[in-house]
């Protein structure tokens, strides 16, 4: 066999040893880490509850998810170890990396209208914007949007298909 025949197969065992060798580093991170457990980190489990390690035993851990909520879970469970700075901002809401040179968005929207100086300046341009109106629309008086109306109910009733006794132009 010629060596041009052999590569395509040399590839596809090459390919399968590099996903096989990145699965099971992947595997063994979680392990290491998974084993790095100490009681007061917080966790999300694979089902996406949020707790706080409270005793790390050899397959399993007791969960504080709660006041007075224990729950014990094996260790295989734990999707992934948090920061401290991460597990409070996502359970408790508490935002420890706000910088002060931040602008803050107000919770009225007081601030965010124009002064007063400049709703003069819009009022003035409005203004001069308004003095060349254009009617582009028919005003229609009372007798002749009744006798529109009514010319629309006479249309309306003569578009309704006629009842027949079963009798059709149809080709057969």
């Amino acid at each position: 066999m010629s060596p041009v025949t052999l590569l395509p197969f040399i590839v596809l065992i090459g390919a399968m040893f590099l996903m096989t060798r990145s699965a099971k580093k992947k595997q063994q991170q979680a392990a290491a880490m998974r084993n790095d457990l100490q009681p007061g980190s917080g966790v999300r489990t694979i089902g996406g509850m949020y707790a706080t390690v409270k005793e790390v035993n050899d397959d399993t851990l007791l969960l504080d998810a709660g006041p007075g909520v224990e729950l014990l879970f094996a260790k295989n469970a734990i999707g992934a170890v948090l920061t401290d700075d991460e597990y409070n901002r996502i359970v408790h809401g508490v935002e420890h990396d706000l910088k002060s040179d931040t602008d803050i968005v107000p919770d009225d929207a007081s601030s965010l209208t124009e002064s007063a100086d400049t709703d003069d300046s819009a009022d003035e341009a409005a203004a001069a914007s308004d003095e060349k109106v254009v009617d582009l629309g028919k005003k229609d008086g009372p007798d002749e949007v009744r006798e529109k109306s009514a010319e629309a109910e006479q249309a309306d009733a003569d578009e309704e298909p006629k009842k027949s006794d079963g009798d059709s132009d149809a080709k057969k």
